[in-house]
């Protein structure tokens, strides 16, 4: 028996769920969200790992939210406040030779060449992004059998390529496929400067610095604001887990209920129309339209059920790349670590262990072959510093993501495993700031599968899916599924899985509410 009818039903609060739910509930929607975790904000958590010390479990920096959503949703009203706006990253180099990086600025053991240098590629991929940015915040348009709507994207997007002029519009169609190693020598001569770069563009993927599409996913990084600047990397106030309370707030004051501690077992099906969930508990919630915040595969081969969809779908679907690659370390400090070669301000700043593309490569290498990097590239944080509600006095938290840690380990992540490569990435990060094993209070790695487990999503990849050409705008996630709608009636993806793909943005949220409400719209009896 159902128990309560809604208009739609919202599978998951993760950041874009809770964007689609306030945008639905803000034009009149009785809005349900069902988040099975006991907390809101999927994998913008904050999580206490000792006693009194407190991380942000996966992603830990914001640099890629929609400047249209804070003001939709006023989220600064709703608590979206950041211990630091605008940090610099410096890249970690051997013996405290280390370089610092702020947006387009570079000092620190660099030649002017490559200071000039490094203006020059900022602003032309500033301007790149920029007209990203502009299509990530639209339902992308279908390239065969769309609407009248579709056919105008499609000419806007080609005279919003035109426009950039006639020798950035070359070099925009000449490196959005190609690889990011390629890219940066055209421009740079510090081996350091090209490290760190080239980690921006594999962060969170299975690419190295010689890959195809790697220039897409730097673009991609900078296709938001941090603290309100294109490249600017933010540190939210009490952690990640702040961004998603301000998101669910937003939500509730929009008219959305939300539901926490309530997983759901199957999406209910009426002939080709979808009519509710049913909740683990056997609980059954009606609902003419159910938006899924969780990754496509899940979504359609365990909530929904392929008997459901045709076959070619059901292929696409299962081909669709979810390979994670990258493992969070998290250590409670009782003392602040000492990184040879930085100034004690410095350490507040974003760290990057990825001394030149080689070693980026390199690190990528055992990956494609099912095991771990033996000398991984890292971003480390060191969040305490400027926020002191996520550490006892005088304690302080690091955390660092740690690439390449493949989903698919050989052998799998066993016990065994995880501590293994917790030891020898910790002896890594040691090289930098030695003493620092005396240091640790509290120490663990979460691994791909790990996050597979807390976070309810396939592969443990953060962004649903790789962001490749195949899997991008038109195709993302799949064809017939492109435009948020899945091929069942009242069914959509509401998250990083769909356009315009991971990061802490709410432009995939945001895009879906608009895009079911229109089909609601056309449905309407005249």
């Amino acid at each position: 028996a159902m128990t309560e009818q809604h208009d739609y039903i919202v599978v998951g609060a993760g950041h874009n769920g809770l964007t689609c739910a306030a945008y639905l509930a803000r034009q009149g929607h009785d809005v349900l969200v069902l988040e099975a975790a006991d907390t809101v904000g999927g994998m913008a958590a904050t999580r206490e790992i000792a006693d009194g010390y407190r991380v942000s479990d996966v992603a830990q920096y914001v640099y890629q939210l929609q400047p249209q959503i804070i003001k939709d949703l006023d989220l600064e009203r709703h608590g979206l406040h950041f211990a630091a706006d605008d940090l610099a990253t410096i890249g970690l180099g051997e013996e405290g030779h280390h370089i610092r990086i702020r947006r387009a600025s570079l000092t620190r053991n660099v030649g002017q060449r490559d200071k000039n240098s490094l203006h020059v590629f900022h602003q032309l991929m500033k301007k790149f992004a920029q007209l990203m940015q502009t299509y990530n915040n639209k339902t992308p348009p279908l390239l065969a059998h769309g609407t009248a709507k579709d056919k105008m994207t499609l000419a806007r997007l080609g005279l919003d390529i035109r426009r950039l002029g006639r020798d950035d519009m070359r070099d925009f169609l000449r490196i959005i496929g190609i690889n990011i190693y390629d890219l940066l020598n055209e421009y740079f001569d510090n081996e350091q400067v090209k490290g760190v770069l080239a980690f921006d563009a594999v962060l969170g993927t299975h690419l190295g610095a010689r890959s195809p599409n790697s220039v897409l996913t730097y673009l991609h990084r900078l296709s938001g604001l941090g603290a309100g600047q294109r490249g600017a990397i933010a540190q939210p106030r009490s952690g990640l887990g702040s961004v998603g309370q301000a998101f669910a707030r937003a939500a509730q004051s929009a008219g959305a209920k939300i539901r926490t501690g309530a997983p759901v077992k199957r999406i209910l099906v009426d002939g080709d129309q979808v009519c509710g969930v049913e909740l683990a508990s056997g609980e059954i919630i009606g609902a003419s339209r159910v938006m899924s915040n969780a990754d496509p595969k899940t979504t359609v081969m365990e909530l929904a059920g392929a008997r459901y969809f045709e076959t070619g779908f059901i292929r696409r679907i299962n081909n669709l790349r979810m390979r994670g690659n990258a493992a969070r370390l998290h250590l409670a400090l009782d003392g602040l670590p000492a990184f040879t070669g930085l100034e004690a301000e410095d350490h507040r700043e974003r760290l990057v262990i990825a001394p030149d593309m080689d070693y980026v490569e390199r690190a990528f290498n055992p990956a494609k072959y099912r095991e771990w990097s033996t000398a991984p590239v890292m971003e480390i944080s060191i969040p305490s510093i400027a926020d002191d509600t996520l550490a006892p006095a005088g304690g302080h938290v690091l955390s660092a993501t740690v690439q390449y840690a493949p989903f698919h380990l050989k052998g799998g992540w066993t016990e065994e495993a995880t501590e293994a490569f917790k030891k020898l990435v910790i002896k890594k990060i040691a090289r930098y700031a030695p003493g620092i094993h005396e240091q640790i209070v509290h120490a663990e790695l979460v691994s791909p599968a790990a996050l597979e487990t807390r976070y309810r999503v396939q592969g443990g990849h953060w962004h649903h899916g790789e962001l490749a050409l195949d899997q991008f705008l038109f195709v993302r996630p799949v064809v017939g599924a492109s435009q948020y709608a899945l091929p069942l009636n009242g069914l959509y993806l509401c998250g990083a899985g769909a356009h315009p793909g991971g990061g802490i943005s709410g432009a995939a949220g945001r895009n879906a509410a608009l895009a079911a409400m229109a089909v609601a719209i056309e449905e309407r009896p005249a």
